[in-house]
Order: C-alpha cells, then structure tokens, then sequence
C-alpha cells in the first residue's frame, strides 16, 4: 500500500471525522466513496433534458 504523508491541519481535519477510532483507510473510503456518488449524480443530472 502507497505512504502518504500529510500536513497537521489535514490530520487534525481528518481526526474531527472520526467516529470510535475508525481507522484512517475506512474514512478515506468513506469520503472516496461520497465524493464518486456525488461526482455521479452530478453527471447523471445534466444528462436530463
């Protein structure tokens, strides 16, 4: 699995986003997981005339 380093204030934004010491992976798929399904409703709706 790839390292990734990141700076305090993201840490810190990513803490605040934790529920009962969710590990990092499990948030990071959370939030990849929201951002694709928004990203396909958002394509989804301009494909309606």
């Amino acid at each position: 699995m790839p390292q990734v380093h990141l700076d305090e204030e993201t840490v810190e934004r990513l803490d605040a986003l934790r529920i009962d010491d969710e590990e990092y992976d499990e948030l990071v798929t959370e939030l990849i997981n929201i951002y694709e399904a928004e990203e396909l409703t958002l394509f989804r709706g301009s494909d309606v005339e």
